[in-house]
């Protein structure tokens, strides 16, 4: 994987009587960097969680459930998109995985009507220390 970008990458949905299969992440794909947890977010209609950063933690991001909006971004003085949004939707009709690298500060929305359901697969597990946050208003974005 780079380390430097973010990759959106659609996934597969498996059409099952019964209940349809959604693709997450497998062992051999570049994507994968190792496991430290899993663990889901849910997120409410209209509601916002914003903004963090992870110094060490490589996040895998799906939205198994609901619709959610997602914003990346990047204050990076070395990246090629520093100082720029990165905007995306991600529900059933759109199911993709958003891997992100450590660094960038991300938020999301939720705006589903239904349950919002937030999964990361990380390559380490969750830890205080290595997450740094802002206030909502901190990074100049509306929301």
């Amino acid at each position: 994987m780079d380390e430097k970008k973010i990759i959106f990458e659609k996934l597969k949905i498996i059409n099952v009587n019964g209940g349809d299969v959604l693709r997450g992440l497998k062992f051999n794909e570049t994507a994968y960097n190792g496991f430290g947890e899993l663990y889901f977010s849910e997120v409410n209609f209209g509601e916002i969680k914003a903004w963090k950063k992870h110094k060490k933690m490589v996040m895998n991001l799906i939205v198994p459930s609901g619709e959610v909006k997602f914003v990346f971004f990047d204050d990076r003085d070395n990246s090629k998109i520093t100082n720029i949004f990165q905007e995306i939707v991600i529900s059933k009709s759109n199911y993709k995985r958003i891997t992100v690298p450590p660094n960038i500060w991300f938020g999301f929305k939720g705006i589903g009507k239904e349950n919002n359901l937030v999964v990361n697969l990380s390559n380490i597990e969750h830890s205080d220390d290595e997450v740094e946050r802002k206030k909502i208003n901190e990074i100049n974005y509306k929301w």
